[in-house]
């Protein structure tokens, strides 16, 4: 007898529900799987990123770091006048590739590790600008060296022309004085009406005219030329003998303008030339002393006394 079975007989049906289980697990597994793969990426994508992010803020941190660096060997080496053009252009350049760091956040490893390479060479760099700070320092010292020695030179040859400018001074302030006329042999007469001369003590009532004599002393120091001698004769109140028309007048001497009693203009020649002064009072002397006094450029030559009774 023939076992005829029906495909949807109960035996059947129970079969259908497994192979739907098992096409659902396997769904699962991949999705799983899948899910899984997806986070492993992710993981791995956000701790290369966080690398990557430390790289160029390592990168950015080397560059200012650098930059410091150059920017203090700058300072030193204009201190010392060396030429820091080379210099200048590296931190320029540093300041470009720090600008794009900052601004291009998608840099690669193979540009990351060039800038780094970049870096160190620039460090490099810093090590002979150092050798070169240490040779100007040493041209610096040296030069400092010869500017104190010229300094004390200097200061040497100024305390030496100092020292001979105080002796010429020395030496024209005696010359002035060693040339300075005198007069000698001195000599003063009253005169009466008659033409009779007395000298030293005299009566006023006997004097016609008051007569000075005397001679001018040798002086070979002082120079052959023009001289004006002045008498001033000063009577007993204190007062100059003075009259215009008998040609007194004033001249000054220490800066003020005093009063001379008669004047001569002679060439001095240090013959020991004679002078003679007639002054004609017009008017009886009164008794006492009188002071006799020579000048010429600003000093006094001599001074005499003489009393009238």
């Amino acid at each position: 007898m023939t076992d005829e079975r029906n495909p949807g007989t109960p035996e059947n049906t129970k079969q259908g529900p497994s192979k739907r289980r098992y096409r659902r697990d396997i769904i699962i597994a991949v999705v799983v799987v899948l899910v899984i793969v997806q986070a492993v990426n992710l993981f791995i994508k956000m701790r290369s990123d966080k690398a990557y992010n430390a790289e160029i803020e390592i990168a950015k941190e080397e560059i200012t770091i650098l930059e410091h660096e150059i920017n203090q060997r700058m300072v030193e080496i204009e201190s010392l006048g060396g030429d820091v053009t080379d210099l200048e252009a590296v931190v320029a350049e540093l300041e470009e590739e720090k600008e794009k760091l900052i601004a291009n956040r998608k840099y690669s490893d193979r540009q990351i590790a060039s800038l780094r390479d970049k870096v160190e060479g620039f460090q490099e760099l810093l090590i002979l600008k150092d050798k070169e700070i240490e040779e100007l320092q040493v041209v610096a010292e040296e030069l400092a060296q010869e500017n104190i020695e010229l300094k004390t030179e200097k200061n040497e040859l100024t305390a030496d022309l100092n020292q001979q400018i105080r002796t010429t001074e020395v030496l024209e302030e005696q010359v002035e004085i060693v040339s300075k006329l005198k007069v000698e042999n001195i000599q003063i007469f009253a005169v009466n009406s008659r033409g009779k001369v007395r000298e030293d003590e005299f009566k006023a009532r006997f004097i016609e005219k008051i007569r000075v004599e005397f001679n001018i002393a040798e002086n070979e120091v002082a120079p052959i030329e023009g001289k004006e001698i002045m008498i001033r004769i000063v009577g007993p109140d204190d007062n100059v003998l003075f009259d215009v028309a008998s040609g007194s007048g004033t001249f000054m001497f220490k800066g003020k303008e005093v009063f001379y009693t008669a004047k001569q203009e002679i060439l001095f020649d240090n013959t020991r030339q004679k002078l003679a002064f007639d002054y004609d009072k017009g008017s009886e002397y009164v008794p006492g002393a009188y002071h006799l006094q020579v000048y010429t450029d600003d000093y006094l030559m001599g001074e005499k006394e003489f009393m009238v009774k």
